[in-house]
C-alpha cells in the first residue's frame, strides 16, 4: 500500500527543470524580433516625418487636453480655470446653437421672455447670498461648482411658473372674447430625478424676492422630519421639535427682518408652551402673552430666545402669513414629498417595540403642509431623497396642483451642451452634433447625467 503510493507520488510530481518555453517558440520569437528590426530600421525615417507632421498640426487644438490629461485633479481644475478666465477676454467664445447667443442680456428674472428661452442667464455669487440666504439647493451649488460658473439655463417651465403667480397678484386685462389662462394658488412640482424642480423653485423666490414678496422658504424640508429632539405636547397632542423650529424662525429672519418689523401680529392669544431642546419643561408657566403692538418680528423673537415656545410660535406663524394683506406672500417648501410619508422618529409602544411616527403627526408639518387654503403655496418634490413613490391625490392638496417639470427637450440640450464646451468641460476637437445627442439620448434628458457624459466624449 505505501509502495503504490510513494509511486503515485513520484508520477505526480512536477519537472523542476523543464524549460518555461519550447525550442519552436524560441525560434519563431527570435525571428521575428530580427524581421521586425530590419523593418523598424527602414520606416524610422517615414514614421518620424510623419509624426512631426501630424503633430504640428494637431498641437494646437490638444494642447488644452494634454494638459489636462496629465495633470491631477487639483491641478485640472486650476488650469482650467485659468483658462476660463482667460477666455472671459473673447466675447467670440459666448456662441449658442446655429450662432445664437449663449447668455441672455435680460438683466433679471422678471423681465426674461419666450426669446430668452434656451439661453443662460448670469448670476453673481454675492446677489443669491443676499437673495437666498437660507442655502441653494444641491442641485444648483453642483451645476456652479463643474461649469465654474453661476449661470442656469432659462426653461419656459420656469417661465410658465412665474407668470402664473404673476396673474394672481397681477391680473392682466384680457379681451372680452378670449378666455384667461387658468392660475393656481398652489402648486406641488413633481417630475423624474434630476428635472430641475428644486431649482425652479429656488429661481421662484428668487424673483418673488425681487419683487418686494415675503417669503418663507424651506430649501430642505425633509430637515423637518429628521434629527433633533422630539417630545409629544400633551396640550395639542402633536410631537413638537424644538430645534427645527428655531432654525426655522432663524431661516425666515435672514432676508426678511426689516419687512417683518412693519407687519403688526393680528392674533394675541397666549403662544403654548412646551418642552424645550434638552431643557424640559418651564416650571409654572404654561403659556407666554404676546405684548400689545407687537410685530411679526417680535413673535419671531419669543421664539428664537425661548426655546420652550419655538414650535407654538411657528404654528403661530403660519396662521398670521394667512392674514397678512400689504405685501403678497408666498410659501416655498422643498424636499415637499417628505412630509407625506414617515419621520425619522419613533414612539416606544412596550419594551421591545416602538412605533413610527408620521410626518402629519409633527406640529410643524401639520401646520404648513395642507394647502387647502387661498394662499401661494408651492411646494417641490425631491426624488433623490428617496421617500418611495406616493399616490396622485395626496392627503390636503387639491387635485390639480400637481404640476410634472419636463427633463431638457432636445433645443434645451443642445444649449446645455454647447454652454459646457464653453466652460471647457468637454474637448473642442471632441465635439460634434452627433456625440452630444448620443449623450442627450443615453442619459434620456437627465441633467446631472448629461455634466458627467459630456466629459467622455472622445
Amino acid at each position: 500500500m505505501l509502495r503504490s503510493i510513494a509511486k503515485r507520488a513520484t508520477l505526480l510530481k512536477p519537472r523542476s527543470h523543464a524549460p518555461l518555453l519550447s525550442p519552436q517558440s524560441k525560434l519563431y520569437s527570435s525571428k521575428n524580433a530580427k524581421a521586425s528590426q530590419g523593418k523598424s530600421k527602414k520606416g524610422d525615417a517615414k514614421s518620424n516625418s510623419k509624426s512631426k507632421t501630424a503633430s504640428s498640426s494637431s498641437g494646437v487644438a490638444s494642447s488644452a487636453g494634454d494638459e489636462f490629461e496629465h495633470a491631477g485633479a487639483d491641478d485640472f481644475d486650476d488650469a482650467r480655470a485659468r483658462r476660463l478666465a482667460e477666455d472671459e477676454n473673447d466675447p467670440s467664445l459666448d456662441v449658442g446653437p446655429n450662432g445664437r447667443p449663449l447668455f441672455t442680456p435680460t438683466p433679471s428674472l422678471s423681465l426674461l421672455s419666450r426669446k430668452d428661452c434656451c439661453s443662460y442667464m448670469k448670476f453673481s455669487e454675492k446677489g443669491l447670498k443676499e437673495l437666498l440666504p437660507e442655502g441653494l439647493p444641491t442641485g444648483m451649488e453642483v451645476e456652479f461648482k463643474e461649469s465654474m460658473r453661476p449661470a442656469l439655463l432659462v426653461r419656459q417651465s420656469f417661465l410658465d411658473l412665474r407668470d402664473n403667480f404673476r396673474r394672481i397678484v397681477d391680473p392682466p386685462m384680457w379681451p372680452s372674447h378670449a378666455k384667461a389662462p387658468k392660475t393656481r394658488k398652489q402648486v406641488v412640482l413633481d417630475g423624474p430625478v434630476n428635472c430641475g424642480k428644486s431649482i425652479a423653485l429656488a429661481m421662484l423666490v428668487h424673483w418673488a424676492r425681487d419683487e418686494g414678496w415675503l417669503v418663507l422658504y424651506a430649501p430642505r424640508g425633509r430637515e423637518w422630519t429628521h434629527g433633533g429632539f422630539f417630545y409629544k405636547n400633551p396640550e395639542t397632542g402633536f410631537w413638537d421639535t424644538p430645534l427645527q423650529a428655531e432654525n426655522v424662525l432663524k431661516d425666515f429672519l435672514k432676508y426678511n427682518e426689516s419687512r417683518l418689523q412693519s407687519l403688526p401680529c393680528q392674533i394675541f392669544d397666549p403662544i403654548q408652551l412646551g418642552e424645550g431642546a434638552g431643557v424640559g419643561w418651564m416650571k409654572g408657566v404654561e403659556s407666554m402673552a404676546l405684548p400689545e403692538g407687537a410685530t411679526l418680528y417680535d413673535l419671531i423673537q419669543m421664539g428664537i430666545k425661548y426655546t420652550h415656545a419655538a414650535v407654538g410660535v411657528v404654528v403661530r406663524l403660519r396662521k398670521e402669513l394667512s392674514l397678512v394683506k400689504d405685501v403678497p406672500v408666498l410659501i416655498a417648501i422643498d424636499q415637499y414629498n417628505n412630509w407625506f410619508t414617515f419621520s425619522e422618529y419613533e414612539e416606544p409602544v412596550t419594551v421591545r417595540s416602538c412605533r413610527p411616527i408620521h410626518a402629519r403627526e409633527l406640529a410643524m408639518v401639520n401646520a404648513f403642509r395642507s394647502m387647502m387654503h387661498d394662499d401661494m403655496m408651492v411646494g417641490a418634490f425631491s426624488h433623490s431623497t428617496a421617500v418611495g413613490k406616493l399616490r396622485l391625490d395626496l392627503p390636503n392638496v387639491p387635485v390639480d396642483a400637481r404640476v410634472n417639470m419636463p427633463r431638457y427637450s432636445p433645443d434645451e440640450a443642445e444649449t446645455v451642451c454647447h454652454y459646457y464646451l464653453r466652460q471647457r468641460l468637454v474637448r473642442r476637437e471632441a465635439f460634434s452634433e452627433e456625440s452630444w445627442k448620443k449623450v442627450y439620448y443615453l442619459a434620456n434628458g437627465n441633467g446631472a447625467e448629461m455634466r458627467w457624459l459630456l466629459p467622455l466624449m472622445r
